[in-house]
């Protein structure tokens, strides 16, 4: 149907291969990465010798890569060499402090992406194919590789959750850090917080890898293991705050609600309970990157979700807490939202 002159866009299956195709741009990054790429383009001069020498692989090898790379605008090629584009300089090259390179170690691990080649099973029965309880299996290793690798990606958020977090809060205070891994949530509570004590809540391994940040941040001797399933241990407490993040979008409904109950029950009154989740709006297909990750739970968990503002919100009611706020960050597709228990 036309309207007046328009002309509509000729038909084409364009998007179909591109989909079908999508795992070529995934392996080609985590190639570059593994290579080291990114850092011989940022050191120059960019040729494909140079670059192939750098990462000790063939010219023809390193020229189809890159040529790759830049048809998809993570590299720039003039006069046949190679350089940054501002956000493979500012993400991509490991001598940028903002680099996400390592993030691919554990988006890239085998048993996050093996899922996928079996997801028509998955869709039918509505669960992970992974051993066990997947992802959430008991000790699971991979969460050793997160706290190690994901650290990057999860940095600009702890700065706008503690800020939430503290609002209005100075002076001692307590703060349980469930399923810390890496740490850098509770830490920043402690940084921003001189008189903040913090409990690390997670596997022993990985509260290994939370103390040592700890450490580098000055704030290990305010910091405590408390080591443990976050449904089995007993919480101690009363704390001023519980921290829960990137969590609660691993379970059901039902078990999310038996957790905050959990919460609220170690917290003081007018304490704080704050997640930062991937919140997609009510229709579920935006923003794209949040309503996207319910993807990533249907393939990894039992019964996880990404779930809406509304949700949560009940989940919240349902168990105990009132004052429900959510923050998005900025830059950012996570949200904060806080709920708070009775003064």
């Amino acid at each position: 149907m036309h309207a007046g002159n328009s002309v509509e866009a000729p038909l084409t299956p364009g998007l179909i291969f591109e989909m079908l195709q999508a795992h070529q741009r995934t392996a080609a990054l985590k190639a570059a990465i593994d290579l080291d790429v990114f850092r011989a383009v940022g050191e120059g001069p960019g040729d494909v010798a140079s670059i192939a020498r750098h990462c000790a692989a063939s010219e023809r090898g390193i020229r189809i890569l890159c040529d790759f790379l830049t048809i998809y605008g993570i590299l720039v090629k003039q006069d046949g060499r190679y350089r940054h584009t501002p956000t493979s300089a500012a993400f991509l090259d490991p001598r940028s402090p903002s680099c996400l390179a390592s993030v691919a170690q554990f988006l890239g691990n085998p048993a996050m992406r093996e899922p996928y080649d079996h997801l028509a099973e998955i869709v039918r029965t509505g669960r992970t194919v992974m051993p066990g309880d997947g992802s959430v299996e008991p000790e699971n290793p991979i969460w050793v590789q997160f706290a190690e690798s994901m650290a990057p990606m999860m940095a600009p958020m702890v700065g706008p959750l503690g800020a939430v977090v503290l609002e209005g809060h100075a002076g001692p205070m307590r703060v349980l850090d469930i399923a810390a891994g890496h740490g850098l949530f509770g830490i920043e509570i402690a940084k921003q917080n001189p008189q903040a004590r913090v409990t690390g809540l997670d596997w022993a391994p990985v509260l290994r890898v939370a103390l040592d940040n700890a450490r580098k941040a000055g704030v290990h001797d305010r910091y405590d293991m408390l080591p443990g399933s976050a449904f089995e241990v007993d919480f101690g407490g009363p704390y001023d705050a519980v921290l829960l993040t990137n969590f609660l979008h691993h379970f059901d409904r039902r078990t999310c609600v038996n957790l905050l109950q959990k919460v609220h029950a170690a917290l003081l009154p007018g304490g704080r309970a704050a997640t930062l989740e991937f919140v997609p709006n009510e229709d579920r297909v935006s923003p794209p990157m949040p309503a996207a990750f319910s993807m990533t739970m249907l393939t990894s968990t039992p019964a996880g979700d990404a779930y809406t503002l509304s949700e949560l919100t009940a989940m919240y009611h349902e168990a105990g807490f009132g004052g429900i706020t959510a923050h998005p960050i900025p830059m950012s597709p996570h949200t904060v939202v806080m709920g708070r228990t009775g003064a």
